[in-house]
């Protein structure tokens, strides 16, 4: 580099660190005259308006320094005003190179090409890197770095020492020392910078620093490979703890949408013992509620779009709720104590109400959007956390929660606990137990509804929604105990977690045989689950 570059790459440093927020957005006319200049003077006084024209800091100057560098900048002769020209037959169309707007044509003895040889498309290139990495806004400087990194420019080594020397965030400024360092690993630069990079992307961590470290161990020799490898492991037993704990976090996400699909289940079955195989269109209820909600905001409301979700709970629980009751009114209070010819009797209404879902909404997917708060993702260290998922996990410990509350709280609770634990001293007591029955049935199906709202975000509507989750909401229900909530929330993420963790080494098909064969020998040895419910019926 020459001692005229490292001037003024040195003055357009100091410009930058002083430089008042207007300069670094200059209007057009106060930038024209440094373009102008561009057509004056040989080789070594264009290279010196080019480190001006960075030192200005201003985006605004990008699209006439590539134009120089591939060619396509020229002066009109008459007053020396500078353009891009784009040749058109015998004539060239002309563009301001500020503003990017038409200026007419001219011919071509008008206008004269500023020539460019490779060294000044060198520092064009070193120029433009250090434009972005100076801009005024932090997003700016910090897209500019990772290119840097991706491309393992040895070229811009000196723009991002410009910028560093300047750079006052320090995420930006991180970024900006790890695209550094992959630069410094692809030049020609001494062992001890070589050394200090590989320090550097130790610390940084991630795939992308171990796929670069992984090359630099192969190309390289002496103190700087061994000093590659040892960062390469340090890298990869990183890599192998976020890994574990991207798998938990997947894990509780799946056991979130488990504990949603068997709540309902495991206080059905937990009060009144009946083998419900109708629940999982519970859950395909509430996500059809979800749709039509849905439809109705989107041709009628659309402002009102964000809160979709919102609207769609409580409608969800009450529907499932009331189809609920009428199928224990209809159908099941006449088959207790029958437990095949209720699984037999569920069953067939679970094939009615997918019928009828057909009929009415088709059989094809439905599309239930996400609202802006569910939609898109965040980094947590190495991990990906989507916002869907997150929220997800959260409605299902609220409702758990507030299922908790009802139980606990609330007279019906405890006629619920008492129909529970014996329902002959309960019936002896007064209590109406098959008002009990009726109302609990209703209490699971809703919540099953409120669970097709959530699980509508992040799975098909269709009429074999349900289907997918009512083996896995049964597993949940006696592995954690029936009727016992805390045994279903423990039940639903221990499967959860330890589906994630089978499913890179077995499949997911047969991750999910492992965990069947595993709960049937668990259920070989606790017949009653997890934790089981306590009382004198339960005990007999």
């Amino acid at each position: 580099m020459s001692f005229l570059k490292s001037l003024f790459l040195i003055l357009g440093l100091v410009t930058g660190a002083i430089a008042s927020p207007a300069l670094a957005q200059s209007e057009p006319e106060t930038l024209r005259p440094l373009i102008n200049e561009l057509a004056k003077g040989k080789y070594a006084e264009t290279e010196q308006q080019i480190g001006a024209l960075a030192a200005t800091g201003d985006p605004a100057v990008a699209p006439a320094l590539k134009a120089l560098s591939e060619g396509d900048l020229f002066f009109r002769k008459s007053d020396g005003a500078v353009f891009i020209a784009e040749k058109q037959g015998k004539s060239y169309n002309l563009t301001d190179p500020l503003t990017l707007e038409t200026a007419g044509e001219a011919g071509r003895r008008e206008v004269k090409k500023i020539k460019v040889n490779n060294k000044l498309r060198r520092v064009i290139r070193s120029a433009l890197g250090s434009l972005t990495l100076m801009a005024s806004d932090p997003k700016v400087r910090r897209q500019a770095a990772v290119a840097i990194f991706k491309a393992k420019d040895p070229d811009g080594i000196e723009a991002l020492d410009v910028a560093l020397a300047a750079e006052e965030d320090e995420g930006v400024r991180r970024v900006m020392e790890q695209a550094r360092a992959a630069a410094v690993l692809n030049s020609d630069l001494d062992e001890t910078q070589k050394l200090d990079a590989v320090a550097t992307l130790s610390d940084m961590g991630n795939r992308d620093a171990l796929s670069l470290l992984l090359s630099v161990r192969a190309s390289s020799e002496g103190a700087v490979q061994s000093a590659a490898s040892d960062a390469v492991t340090k890298i990869e037993k990183s890599i192998a703890a976020w890994d574990a704990a991207q798998n938990i976090w997947y894990g509780v996400s799946l056991g979130s949408v488990l504990l949603l699909a068997a709540i309902g289940l495991a206080i059905t079955f937990g009060v009144m013992g009946v083998i419900n195989m109708a629940h999982g269109e519970m859950v395909m209820i509430g996500a059809y509620t979800t749709f039509v909600v849905q439809d109705v905001i989107r041709t009628s409301m659309p402002g009102l779009f964000e809160y979709s979700l919102f609207i769609a709970l409580p409608l969800a629980f009450i529907v499932a709720g009331l189809i609920g009751i009428a199928i224990e009114r209809g159908v099941i209070r006449w088959l207790y104590g029958r437990p095949l010819e209720t699984l037999l009797a569920t069953w067939g209404i679970s094939l009615i109400l997918q019928q009828a879902v057909r009929s009415i909404f088709g059989p094809t997917n439905r599309e239930v959007g996400n609202p802006d708060w569910m939609s898109g993702a965040f980094e947590l260290g190495q991990m990906t956390i989507t916002y869907n998922r997150m929220w997800i996990i959260v409605f299902a410990l609220l409702v758990f929660a507030g299922l908790m509350l009802v139980l606990k709280k609330t007279p019906f609770g405890l006629y619920t606990r008492a129909v529970t634990q014996n329902r002959r001293m309960a019936a002896s007591m007064g209590i109406r137990t098959p008002w009990i029955d009726a109302l609990t049935f209703g209490l699971g199906s809703g919540i099953a509804g409120i669970a097709g709202v959530a699980l509508s975000q992040i799975d098909n509507v269709s009429p074999n929604l349900g289907q997918g989750y009512i083996i896995d909401s049964f597993m949940v229900v006696v592995f954690g105990g029936v009727g016992n909530l805390w045994g279903t929330l423990v039940g639903a993420m221990t499967l959860g977690v330890v589906n994630k963790f089978l499913e890179p080494y077995a499949g997911a098909v047969l991750g999910k045989i492992f965990v069947l064969v595993f709960i049937i020998l668990f259920i070989q040895k606790r017949p009653r689950g997890l934790f089981a419910l306590k009382g004198r019926a339960v005990e007999a």
